[in-house]
């Protein structure tokens, strides 16, 4: 990890891509449920073609393979980040409306802030004010009767924000190899792990996806997990903890206005406002990364002499 700050329009590109990216794959994700795909194997061909492509790449490139610690690592965070994370939003979007999915991901900021509290890095006041705005303006959109959706749906999503969020901490400090390699060989281990669970729950390919879900599934692919998920571990390497986390709260936003035009979920002026507040939360956030000043950074264990 570097001992300075990342330039600060590399730090504002990957916000974008996760802010907005994140933001679609909602939406991607019912659709390729609706034409075809079971939640499990959706994940779980997603990111091994996801990863196989960008390790394959990356190898020819030049750049080495993990070593077998390095792989044990990438496994553990396949398995909170991918299988217990994304795997729940897709067994729950079989149940809740993109837009509901995304709030109630939305927790995700302040389960991280607990979990890096427990380390030992608390926000500064400016960030938690912002997380709680963020927060309020969250719980304001999901006390809509616009969202509705199925308990056991809501208790997935619980479970795949508290496992993301103590995945994403988990990883800070890891012996990992650089962001790009790490992201490819989490996506490869959660990719496979997705597929073992998909096929010991019965979950089978019944014939072949509409071409509707082809194209998100592809969408998925290439936006979802080469750029979005490979820009979120970069993040997670130069950026604190609160920052990195603060996409949950403009995913919603996002996911709501995209299911309502494409997908003709409902939402009104109450929606709006809620994700102004939600928005405010991370202007406030941004801005106290900012002033925040830069931290000498540990040594990370590969970096140890």
């Amino acid at each position: 990890m570097p001992s300075s700050a990342p330039p600060a329009a590399r730090v504002a590109l990957a916000l974008a891509a996760v802010y907005v990216i994140w933001g679609s794959t909602y939406l991607a994700i019912r659709f390729a449920l609706e034409g075809g795909f079971p939640p499990f194997l959706l994940g779980g061909i997603r990111f091994v073609v996801a990863g196989a492509l960008m390790f394959a790449l990356l190898r020819w490139r030049g750049l080495p393979s993990p070593t077998p610690a390095q792989w044990r690592n990438a496994a553990v965070l396949g398995a909170l980040l991918l299988l217990l994370g994304n795997g729940m939003v897709n067994l729950a979007e079989t149940t809740v409306s993109s837009g509901l999915a995304a709030v109630t991901v939305a927790s995700a900021p302040l389960w991280m802030a607990v979990f890096a509290g427990l380390r030992g890095e608390r926000p500064t006041r400016g960030e938690a004010l912002g997380l709680g705005i963020g927060f309020a303006g969250v719980v304001w959109l999901s006390a809509g009767d616009s969202l509705t959706g199925a308990p056991l749906g809501l208790v997935a999503l619980l479970l795949a924000a508290v496992s993301w969020s103590f995945g994403s901490i988990w990883s800070r400090g890891r012996d990992l190899p650089p962001p790009l390699m790490s992201a490819a060989a989490q996506m490869l281990c959660g990719g496979v792990l997705m597929l073992g669970t998909g096929l010991a729950l019965g979950e089978r390919l019944h014939g072949l996806p509409t071409l509707h879900a082809i194209g998100a599934f592809w969408y998925l692919v290439v936006m979802g997990s080469l750029v979005g998920f490979s820009a979120y571990v970069w993040l997670l390497r130069h950026v604190r903890p609160a920052l990195a986390g603060s996409y949950a709260y403009v995913n919603p936003a996002i996911a709501v206005v995209l299911g309502a035009w494409l997908a003709r979920e409902r939402f009104g002026a109450r929606e709006l406002v809620a994700m102004a507040v939600i928005l405010a939360g991370v202007v406030i956030l941004t801005f106290a990364r900012s002033a925040q000043a830069p931290r000498p950074a540990p040594v990370a264990p590969e970096e140890a002499p």
